[in-house]
């Protein structure tokens, strides 16, 4: 009886002792939870105010709309996992080998996406600095056409002969692009040869005359027709006009149309020249 005693009340004080030791720990890091919790609540809300922030700032600065969304979703999930990681340490959980997997996954997951991440990143910065926008007319990677669509992988532009061309973000970023309609106008140049006993006068008259009637050539930058070249046989002689950039190629071949009819109303003749080339696309 009393061996039975004993163990009883030899187990009741080591139920009490561990009962004081797990009252001594929690009293011991309850300041340190509840700064926690706290903390993790107010980090959550200002969390939620910066992104909201972030996306009215977008939302009125006419950002694009694709990408919004997933910009602020990733705003917020980086804060997100900041703040847990600081919590995390706030309570004493070490994170160094969290950091490291994370690390570590992160590493082998750009490896194999090293492309897609590239284009990604690409069209991030397509989106941000804005060297063109949908409907500009743009040369890069030996494309000339009109933006259609910027998506976060890729762009697709409508070439002037109505192809749907995809190029990749990062040829894009990598390469020279030519904008031609950050001015608000375009310049079209066509060239075209005349004998040396032709008047130059007589040919500047009848051309800008007939050109008159082109309802989409602007009066302002004025056309003109200059001589650009002496060759040993024939004077080179171009018609530069300036149009909206949607309406260049209508304006280029109007104008092609118009010099044909100008030297034959007038009697003018034309040279025939190897080496004579329409011009390319001009802009001012």
């Amino acid at each position: 009886m009393g061996a039975v005693l004993y163990f009883c009340s030899h187990k009741t004080y080591n139920m009490l002792e561990k009962l004081e030791v797990y009252i001594d720990l929690a009293i011991e890091f309850a300041p340190k939870l509840l700064s926690a919790i706290l903390m993790l609540v107010i980090g959550f809300y200002i969390i939620g105010k910066i992104v909201k922030f972030v996306g009215n700032k977008l939302a009125s600065s006419n950002f694009d709309e694709s990408l919004a969304p997933f910009l602020t979703s990733m705003l917020s999930v980086i804060l997100k996992v900041l703040l847990l990681f600081s919590v995390a340490e706030m309570v004493g959980i070490k994170t160094t080998s969290f950091v490291a997997i994370l690390a570590a996954a992160g590493f082998a997951i750009g490896m194999a996406l090293q492309g897609s991440l590239g284009n990604f990143a690409s069209g991030v910065l397509i989106l941000l600095f804005r060297p063109f926008k949908v409907g500009d007319l743009i040369e890069v990677t030996g494309d000339k056409g009109w933006v259609q669509t910027i998506q976060i992988f890729n762009t697709h532009i409508k070439t002037v002969t109505n192809q749907n061309v995809i190029i990749p973000n990062s040829k894009i970023t990598s390469d020279t692009i030519i904008n031609h309609s950050t001015n608000g106008t375009i310049r079209a140049d066509m060239f075209f040869a005349i004998p040396y006993e032709e008047q130059f006068d007589k040919v500047e008259s009848a051309i800008l005359s007939e050109i008159q009637s082109i309802s989409n050539v602007l009066s302002d930058p004025a056309p003109s027709v200059g001589i650009e070249a002496f060759d040993s046989h024939n004077i080179k002689v171009g018609l530069f006009v300036h149009s909206k950039p949607e309406d260049y190629w209508q304006v280029f071949y109007d104008c092609q149309l118009a010099i044909k009819k100008a030297l034959g109303k007038n009697n003018i003749k034309m040279a025939y020249s190897e080496g004579i080339e329409l011009g390319p696309i001009g802009q001012n």
